[in-house]
C-alpha cells in the first residue's frame, strides 16, 4: 500500500493510506518531471513529492537528492538542462509566465521543479550552473494552497505537488490532470485535519492580521524580509 508516515501526535495513526485517492493508473503525460529534493526533505513528515511520484510513470517523475550537481557526477541531467525543450519552474525577475508561453513547438517537454524551503531552493539554484541553462518559468496562478497543514511564507507559495500539477496541466493542455494529482493531497489534508491538525495560515497573513505569536527575530535580514511580507512586497 500506498501510504504516508504521520508522526505529529501520539494521538494519531503512524500510517495512513491514500490508496484510494490515487489513480488507479498512473497518469500518460508527455512531459518528464525531474524533483531536485534538498536532502532535508527526505526526514519531514507529510511530504508531498511521494504522492506526486505515485501519480505518475516512473519515467516521467524522477527524483535526485542532493545539494551539488555537477556535469560530472550528473551527466544525464545536465543533458536535460542543455535541450531547449526543458524548463526549469524557478520564480524571479528573469522569469517567464509558463501560462503565457507558446507550448507548440513541440509535444515533449522536461521540467525542472526544486523541492525544498524557499532558502534551501535559492541555495540549490544559484550554486549549481546545469540550472541557469534551462528556460525559466514561473507560475501566475490565483490558486491558493490547499496544502493547508504546513505554514507557507506567502499566500502565494505552493507546494511542490501543486507547482507540479499546474504546470502539467498547463504543458499538457489538460486540466483534469490538476484535478487528479491534486485529490491525494487534499484528502492528506482533509484526514490530518479531521485527526487534529489545525488549518495552518501562511506567514504572510498571520503577520498582516497581528496573528504571528511567535518570538521575531533578532537578525536583521530576517526581520527585513517579514516586513516586507506585511508590506505585500516580493521577496
Amino acid at each position: 500500500e500506498r501510504t504516508t508516515n504521520t508522526y505529529i501526535s501520539s494521538i494519531r495513526p503512524q500510517k495512513v493510506c491514500l490508496c484510494p485517492f490515487l489513480p488507479v493508473h498512473p497518469l500518460k503525460v508527455s512531459t518528464c518531471l525531474y524533483i531536485i529534493q534538498h536532502p532535508a526533505e527526505e526526514s519531514r513528515v507529510l511530504r508531498t513529492v511521494p504522492l506526486l511520484t505515485a501519480c505518475l510513470p516512473e519515467d516521467k517523475c524522477k527524483v535526485l537528492i542532493g545539494r551539488r550537481f555537477c556535469e560530472d557526477r550528473y551527466p544525464e541531467l545536465a543533458s536535460i538542462c542543455k535541450s531547449s525543450n526543458t524548463l526549469i519552474l524557478y520564480p524571479g525577475a528573469g522569469a517567464t509566465n509558463l501560462e503565457e508561453m507558446d507550448l507548440s513547438s513541440t509535444n515533449s517537454y522536461a521540467i525542472i521543479i526544486i523541492d525544498g524551503t524557499w532558502s534551501q531552493a535559492k541555495d540549490i539554484f544559484l550554486k549549481n550552473p546545469v540550472f541557469q541553462m534551462p528556460k525559466q518559468v514561473q507560475l501566475k496562478t490565483s490558486f491558493s494552497s490547499q496544502y493547508i497543514i504546513r505554514t507557507q511564507p506567502t499566500n502565494a507559495c505552493l507546494s511542490t505537488l501543486e507547482c507540479a500539477a499546474i504546470a502539467l496541466a498547463i504543458v499538457e493542455k489538460n486540466d483534469a490532470i490538476k484535478e487528479t494529482v491534486l485529490r491525494p493531497l487534499q484528502a492528506l489534508c482533509a484526514f490530518q485535519i479531521q485527526h487534529g491538525a489545525q488549518v495552518h495560515h501562511s506567514k504572510e497573513h498571520l503577520l498582516k492580521n497581528g496573528l504571528y505569536d511567535k518570538p521575531m527575530p533578532k537578525n536583521k535580514r530576517k526581520l527585513r524580509r517579514m516586513e516586507l511580507l506585511v508590506n505585500n512586497v516580493k521577496i
